[in-house]
């Protein structure tokens, strides 16, 4: 099972920049190039059945997938347009825990 894991996670290993930006597309004559956040796990395990006898093992995997923006070409040059979805995705959280933190400090240096 473990060699399984391993063949699988340098099966993915070889996508790296195929997997993060698309290829080029062409919409009346602007030209992108799609970018994503992409990441991915595999696990896989061995150890002995429920009654103690036996092997039994397991494994599984996942991933997903960010559309942050696209790259664009156009009369205007070339420009990164981000994905607002991403961006609100990501700035809430971040935010959040900058706010936190900054509490956290400024109440420990009124102590």
């Amino acid at each position: 099972m473990t060699n399984l894991a391993v063949q699988l996670a340098d099966t993915v290993k070889s996508f790296g920049v195929k997997a993060v930006y698309g290829d080029p597309q062409d919409i009346e004559g602007t030209t992108f190039v799609p970018v994503a956040l992409v990441a991915y796990g595999f696990g896989a395990g061995e150890g002995e059945g429920p009654d103690g006898e036996g092997a039994g093992g397991g494994g599984g995997g996942g991933g997903y997938t960010l559309p942050i923006g696209a790259y664009v070409g156009d009369s205007l040059g070339v420009r990164f347009q981000a994905n607002p979805v991403a961006l609100l995705a990501v700035g809430i959280p971040f935010v959040w825990v900058a706010g936190k933190a900054l509490a956290l400090v400024i109440k420990a240096l009124k102590k």
